[in-house]
């Protein structure tokens, strides 16, 4: 299964690469304020659909453009769950932060996880008790082990007043206690990060489960921890997400559980 995932991602990257080189011909809709769909996100997504439907034709689908497949429901043995472009902001503008995320639910377990970077040809990978791996080589997260030390990403709710203000806020703790905070625009990338060690923590609201699914496994596979801003493990539908190495996860709970 998850060579099938590589194959359906590198598929996709082969859409997205061939647009990237014209990308004033990319034709963008947007969904909601400041949220965009494109046609390589269309794209994309359809490729990688094609490659695991034909693999695995009873399997179901739950991707971030086309929804939810007929048969996907909470008794669905396998559904896969897809983001084709995590950053598709980043993508329009030719800033080189994008990236690619599969993931498998078994009976609601993440057992598979892939994400693509198509401009790195950084390929992370994680199978359920099996590890994380970064091009076939062991990941494990960083050693630190005091936030203040820590290099962090973030992301907020784009469009959202709310939200904004209360990111600013989140920041400026996060900002204060560690050594910097960073917000590239791809939650999934920034989460492979912590798994390799890149980053030393993640925290984030109002994501979903397409963000999060492949890279949660990426971390917890990695040696990390992944949770919800009260420490508790119900992120995936909630969207609420802090991932790190087990003693800075603690103390970046410690200090966003009031914004639970």
């Amino acid at each position: 299964m998850i060579n099938t995932a590589v194959k359906a991602a590198r598929r996709a990257a082969a859409v997205i690469n061939r647009a990237s080189f014209d990308l004033d011909r990319v034709i963008v809709t947007e969904k909601n304020h400041k949220d965009f769909v494109t046609d390589v996100d269309q794209a994309a997504e359809q490729a990688i659909i094609e490659v695991l439907s034909k693999a695995y034709p009873d399997h179901a689908f739950l991707a971030e453009e086309s929804g939810a497949s007929a048969n996907a429901h909470d008794e669905a043995e396998y559904t896969w769950i897809i983001d084709p472009i995590d950053g598709t902001t980043n993508f329009l503008h030719g800033f080189p932060q994008y990236c690619i995320s599969i993931a498998l639910s078994q009976r609601g377990v993440i057992t598979q996880g892939i994400i693509y970077d198509p401009v790195r040809n950084d390929l992370f990978t994680a199978t359920k008790g099996a590890g994380a791996y970064l091009n076939e080589k062991r990941i494990r997260v960083g050693k630190l082990d005091r936030i203040s030390n820590a290099l962090l990403a973030t992301g907020y709710q784009a469009g959202n007043p709310k939200a904004l203000i209360e990111y600013l806020e989140m920041y400026g703790i996060m900002a204060e206690r560690s050594h910097g905070v960073r917000r590239a625009g791809s939650a999934a990338l920034d989460l492979a990060y912590v798994a390799c060690g890149r980053l030393d923590g993640f925290y984030e609201k109002g994501l979903k489960p397409w963000d999060i699914a492949a890279g949660s496994l990426m971390v917890t596979e990695a040696g990390g921890i992944v949770g919800e801003f009260s420490g508790e493990s119900d992120y995936l539908y909630k969207g609420d997400v802090i991932a790190a190495s087990p003693k800075v996860f603690a103390q970046m709970v410690g200090l966003l559980t009031p914004f639970a």
